[in-house]
């Protein structure tokens, strides 16, 4: 953990503070979106570490009510959002208040996938809940798409006074049989892409500018189609 908060410029802890001391003042969220990151079956990462112990610090704080963690399996054949699910359950927060997105294999289809799941639940009031440098870009995108998430970036001056064990967890039923990993599936522009947010499925209703709506008109599901799904 040292490494990465050492390694992390302090811009960085600056703006994500006066972000999270902003998104303070909506709270209580009905879930926060956390993104995933790769594990390999053992030990977790010093990132998993960070957003997995924020996202159980903002439910214990009652600064949200459910958490969403997002990701597919995308470099491990550890389905990423299970194997948060499972960390964060091990913490202590309860399984009814822990969903997971599976589908997502960017960061930006992280936010927006996690977005539509969590309308699908009846949540309206939702933040992303992850570190820093990942909320300093997808601020962008969230910013570009006019999509209605505010931000709760983690605090490293409160991470550095918490206790950030790592539980013992099964990850066996987080592995995904059949995977082949996104780097063979997809060449280095093709993934540059997926970060951009190229291949994302849009709903018409989230697309609020029409320059937008005829840009993804190829990757779009219509209202009138979306009204009709059963």
């Amino acid at each position: 953990m040292t490494m990465l908060l050492s390694g992390c410029g302090a811009l960085f802890y600056r703006t994500a503070e006066k972000a999270f001391q902003k998104g303070l003042k909506e709270q209580p969220y009905d879930a926060v979106i956390v993104p995933g990151f790769p594990h390999n079956g053992k030990k977790w990462d010093m990132i998993l570490q960070m957003r997995i112990h924020w996202a159980h610090y903002l439910y214990t704080k009652g600064y949200t009510k459910n958490i969403i963690f997002s990701g597919s399996a995308v470099a491990t054949p550890y389905v990423e959002s299970k194997v948060m699910a499972s960390y964060a359950e091990a913490l202590g927060v309860p399984r009814e208040h822990i969903f997971t997105e599976e589908k997502a294999e960017h960061s930006t289809e992280n936010v927006y996938y996690s977005y539509r799941l969590a309308k699908d639940l009846g949540f309206t009031k939702l933040a992303l809940a992850t570190d820093p440098i990942q909320t300093s870009y997808m601020r962008k995108f969230i910013k570009r798409f006019q999509l209605p998430i505010g931000l709760m970036p983690t605090v490293v001056d409160t991470l550095k006074v918490m206790n950030l064990y790592e539980p013992k967890v099964n990850f066996t039923p987080a592995v995904r049989e059949g995977f082949v990993k996104l780097s063979d599936r997809e060449n280095f522009f093709q993934r540059f892409r997926g970060t951009m947010g190229r291949y994302i499925t849009w709903h018409e209703e989230d697309l609020k500018k029409k320059k937008h709506r005829r840009k993804f008109k190829d990757r779009m599901i219509p209202a009138s189609t979306a009204k009709n799904e059963p």
